[in-house]
C-alpha cells in the first residue's frame, strides 16, 4: 500500500471513535431500528453528584439502546466517556446490568438477545466509591447470566480504554473486539505508577502504554478476539459477525481457562521480565489451540488495522529491548512523533493532507 492510497483509505473512513456513546449505539444498529431506553428525558441522574459539587448527567453517561444487527436482537450500552471519564455509578451501573438481565429474559421468553456493551472507562467512578464496585459486580453477575443464552460482545474502541473493574466484565464478555486504539487492562498506567514507581511503569511514556495495553498487542496475547480500525463499518461488520456466532459452548468462555493461563504465567521468570513483544509467543494466537478459552479460532486482523506510518515496523517490535521493565530511557521532553502512538485518526489525516 503506497502512502497516497494509505491516508485516501483513511480519509473515506467514518471514525467510530469521534463519536459520542449515542452516536457509535446508533451507527451499529440496523437502520431505524434503534430506540433508546430510560433516555435523558427520564432523569435518571445520579443523586450524589450534586452534593459533591459535580454536574451530573440526565442519562448517568450511559446510553442504552434496543434494535437489530443484521436482524438479530441486541440491547447497546454505550458508555459516555466525555462524562466523568466513563466512570461507573449506581445509576449508570444499574443502567446496564439491568439490560443484560432483561436480554436474558427475553432469550428464556424465546426471543434470543445479544448485547453489545461499549466499554470507555477508567473503572468505578470515585465520587461513588463502594456504590460503584456493586454496580460493576452486579453488572459480572448480569454477563454470567447472558452470555449462558445469547452472546455478549465487548468493544474497546477509543483511547480512554477500558480498565478497573470494567476492564474483569471485558474478560467475562463472549467476544472482545478492539481498534488499535483501544486500550485494556485492569489497572491504567497512572495506577502502576503511582502504587510501584516509574521504575516498574512509566505513565508518560505513551509507546509504552500502547506497547502494554493497546488493541494490536491484547489482540495477539489473546486478550482480544477481533482487531479492527477505526471505521464505523468495519466495527458494524465485527459486531454482526459476533452477534451472529452465537452463544459460546459451556467450558469454552476465555474467563474459563484459568488452568491454561496459570500455566503460562508459571513459565515467566519476574527476575527477567519479558519485553511485551516476548509475551506474543506464549500468550499469543499460535498457543490458543491447547484450551485458552477461545470459542473459535479469532479473526485475523485487516492489513488497515494494523498498518503503521508507510515504511515504519509496528513499534512494538521493534524497540530496543535493554531495558528490563520496558520503560523509556530517553528524556522526558521528547518529540511528539516519538511519545505519541502512531495510530492515525480521520481528524489528523485531514491535518497531514492539508500540509502536504
Amino acid at each position: 500500500m503506497t502512502a497516497g492510497t494509505y491516508w485516501r483509505e483513511i480519509l473515506t473512513r467514518r471514525s467510530f471513535v469521534e463519536y459520542d456513546a449515542r452516536a457509535r449505539g446508533e451507527s451499529l444498529l440496523d437502520h431505524g431500528s434503534g430506540r433508546e431506553l430510560c433516555g435523558p428525558f427520564d432523569h435518571l441522574e445520579s443523586p450524589w453528584l450534586e452534593p459533591q459539587g459535580t454536574v451530573p448527567q440526565a442519562d448517568d453517561g450511559v446510553v442504552v439502546l434496543r434494535g437489530t444487527v443484521d436482524g438479530h436482537p441486541v440491547v447497546v450500552a454505550s458508555i459516555e466517556q466525555r462524562f466523568l471519564g466513563g466512570g461507573i455509578g449506581e445509576v449508570s451501573g444499574a443502567k446496564i446490568s439491568q439490560a443484560l438481565r432483561l436480554a436474558a429474559a427475553d432469550c428464556r421468553a424465546g426471543v434470543p438477545t445479544a448485547a453489545v456493551l461499549l466499554l470507555e472507562t477508567g473503572g468505578v467512578r470515585l465520587h461513588e466509591a463502594n456504590l460503584g464496585l456493586n454496580a460493576v459486580a452486579e453488572i459480572c453477575s448480569a454477563v454470567l447470566e447472558l452470555r449462558e443464552l445469547a452472546p455478549v460482545i465487548g468493544v474497546v474502541a477509543g483511547q480512554m480504554g477500558c480498565f478497573g473493574g470494567i476492564g474483569i466484565v471485558a474478560g467475562l464478555c463472549t467476544a472482545v473486539i478492539m481498534t488499535p486504539q483501544g486500550r485494556l487492562g485492569l489497572n491504567g498506567p497512572t495506577v502502576i505508577e503511582e502504587e510501584a514507581g516509574s521504575a516498574e511503569f512509566d505513565a508518560s511514556d505513551r509507546p509504552l502504554i500502547w506497547a502494554v495495553h493497546g488493541g494490536e498487542q491484547r489482540h495477539a496475547i489473546s486478550l482480544a478476539d477481533t482487531l479492527v480500525p477505526d471505521d464505523v463499518d468495519a466495527l458494524r461488520r465485527a459486531v454482526a459477525e459476533a452477534v451472529a456466532a452465537g452463544a459460546a459452548d459451556p467450558g469454552h468462555h476465555r474467563s474459563e481457562g484459568l488452568d491454561v493461563l496459570a500455566s503460562r504465567v508459571a513459565t515467566l521468570d519476574p527476575a527477567h521480565p519479558p519485553t511485551p513483544y516476548d509475551l506474543r509467543a506464549p500468550f499469543g494466537r499460535a498457543a490458543a489451540g491447547d484450551g485458552s478459552g477461545q470459542r473459535r479460532p479469532p479473526a485475523q486482523a485487516t492489513a488497515s488495522a494494523v498498518a503503521t506510518w508507510p515504511g515504519r515496523r509496528p513499534w512494538a517490535a521493534s524497540r530496543p529491548r535493554s531495558s528490563p521493565r520496558w520503560c523509556a530511557r530517553t528524556p522526558p521532553k521528547r518529540c511528539i512523533w516519538r511519545s505519541s502512538p502512531i495510530w492515525p485518526t480521520r481528524s489528523t489525516a485531514h491535518a497531514v493532507a492539508r500540509s502536504v
